[in-house]
Formats: C-alpha cells, structure tokens, sequence
C-alpha cells in the first residue's frame, strides 16, 4: 500500500517534468524529419519561455491590482510564445536553408543565442520589479494555465495520476498524436519524409524541399517554445528565473532518439524521462553525488538505445538519411 502511494505521488510529478521535455522533443522530430537538425532547441525553449512571460509581464502591470481576463491572461502569453519561437525558427531556417550555412555550428550558435536572450529580458524584468530575489513572478497569470480538471479532486488516485495537470500538458500529448498522424498518415507527411530521406529524388518529383524545411522547421520550432511556456508558467508557478531551464532542451533532443524519431512514442519516453530525472528525490538517503548520477540517468538509457538501434539496423528506426546535410540543388 505504501508503495502505491508513492506511486501515485511519484507519477504527476514525473508527467510534469516530462512534459516540457515532451514539447521540445516533438518540435525537434518534425524538424529533423524534415532533414534539417536543429541543436537550437534548447535555445528555442528559453526564447519562448521569455517572450511568454514578456506577454504576461505587460498585460498584469496594464491591468495593476484589477481582475485578469482569462481569456486574455492566455491569449497574449501563448501569442508572443509563438511569435518569440517562429521568429528563432525563421532565422534558423534562413542560416541553414537558404544560405546553407553548416546546421551543427548554426543550432549550437542559436542555443546560446537563446538562453543569453532570456536571461538578458529576465535579468530585465527582475531589474524593473525590483525583486529581492533573482526571479520575477506572475503567479495570478500562473493560475489560469495550470488551472486543474474540476472532478480530478473528486476521483481519487486515478483523478491525481490522469486529470491533476494544467491544460497545456495535455495539448503536448494532442501535438504528438497530431504530428505522428500527420507524419505517417497523410500525403503531407510523405512529403516531409521524402524531403528529409533524399531531397534531390523529393524535388525531381516536384516537392518543394525549401517549403518543406522552412515550415517543418518553423512549426517544430513553435511546439518547442511552448515546452518553455509550460515550464514557467505551469510547472514553476509562473516564476521566471535566469538559467532555470537546466538541461531539458538537450534532454528532449536525447528524447528524439530514445523515441526513434516517432512522436507518439515520445509521450511515453517523455514520461519515463522526467521520471528518471527526478527518481534521485524518492530515494532515501542519497548523497549529493549519488544525486548527480542519478540525474546521468535519461543520457545513458538514450546511449543504450541509440546502441540497440544501430545493431538492429532496422530503416523504419534510423534518423532520415539526409539529416543535418545541406541541399544544393544545382549538385541533383
């Protein structure tokens, strides 16, 4: 019985942490399904993170002491979110794309790009609040996105374990199962893998493989983005602080891996993620070094993998073969 308990205790909490890692992970598969692999993502996560909180800050000090409108409390935050993150996508695109610049140097470039972009408005924003601590808080906008399910109080365990999240932890899950539909079950989607497996044979055949990198890329980069919305508003309570992300942007591109570039099998590794990046809480007794090798733990299970699927050497289980190289047309 107590194991159970803490079962149920442990589970939210791992759904939570894997959640944000869900979203960048998603991003990063149909970009990268795309041909186009985008080491940015870390980056990306915390420019939709800052602009999300940019949004919130601007609208609560409009309003002062008054009442939110929940409509607009959502509205505004997710809208910069997708602008902050469409415009990374774009100059990514731009880089890689059409000037084809190299995608490992120019994603890496837009990671620190990223993260020194938000801890420049955060450190900002802390700045005007004239906050004692190194954080800036917007916990009444907080409030509508980790608003709970109404009857999960009412079910029990399995209310906590399946209705006890904000709504954007389960519009992750509903991304996924769109983007692996769309990726496996529409002519769209054909296009997209025939664009990241061999772009010379996709154009020859009419497709459009700059279309298809810009806006594979551009809206992988927006479902990114919102990894860093939820992470700030829902599961930090609205609380920004600078370099608060840790290492979740490189866990979800770990997570591409471990989940074989298929999204809807990021939902479950996304949860087996964030559990094993927190399991170092749950158990007792554990030092502080034991607690940085158990944080070791997401990247040595994707090593695993990444190991088992190379001796496998099944083709529906490798990356698209022309992931991370540029297209020259003129080379067909």
């Amino acid at each position: 019985m107590a194991f159970f308990s803490s079962l149920v205790t442990f589970l939210p909490r791992a759904v939570m942490q894997g959640i944000p890692i869900l979203y960048g992970a998603t991003g990063e598969i149909m970009t990268e399904k795309s041909g186009n692999l985008n080491l940015g993502i870390p980056g990306i996560m915390y420019i939709g993170g800052i602009s999300g909180v940019i949004g919130a800050f601007l609208y609560e000090n409009s309003v002062g002491s008054g009442d939110l409108n929940g409509f607009l409390a959502l509205f505004i935050p997710i809208m910069c979110t997708i602008i902050g993150s469409l415009l990374a996508g774009l100059i990514y695109c731009f880089l890689t794309v059409t000037l084809r610049a190299n995608q490992n140097v120019t994603g890496l470039a837009l990671t620190t790009f990223g993260v020194g972009f938000g801890n420049f408005f955060g450190a900002s924003l802390i700045k005007l609040v004239k906050s004692d601590v190194p954080s800036v808080a917007l916990s009444r906008t907080s409030k509508f996105f980790a608003a709970k399910l109404p009857f999960a109080s009412t079910t029990g365990w399995f209310g906590k374990v399946f209705f006890s999240y904000g709504f954007l932890a389960y519009a992750a899950i509903i991304i996924a199962i769109i983007c692996a539909f769309f990726l496996n079950r529409t002519r769209g989607g054909l296009h997209l893998r025939a664009v990241g497996e061999n772009p010379a044979t996709a154009d020859a055949a009419g497709i459009s493989v700059t279309k298809s990198k810009y806006l594979a890329t551009c809206i992988g980069s927006i479902i990114a983005g919102f990894g860093g919305l939820y992470y700030v508003m829902d599961y930090a309570n609205g609380v920004w602080s600078n370099e608060g992300f840790g290492d979740r942007g490189w866990l979800a591109i770990a997570l591409v891996i471990f989940a074989i570039w298929r999204p809807n099998l990021g939902i479950f590794a996304s949860i087996i993620f964030g559990g094993l990046y927190i399991v170092y809480l749950v158990i007792p007794g554990s030092s502080l070094k034991a607690q940085e090798l158990f944080k070791m733990l997401p990247y040595i299970v994707t090593i695993v993998v990444l190991v088992a699927v190379s001796v496998r050497k099944k083709k529906e289980d490798q990356p698209p073969a022309s992931l991370g190289l540029s297209y020259f047309r003129e080379d067909r």
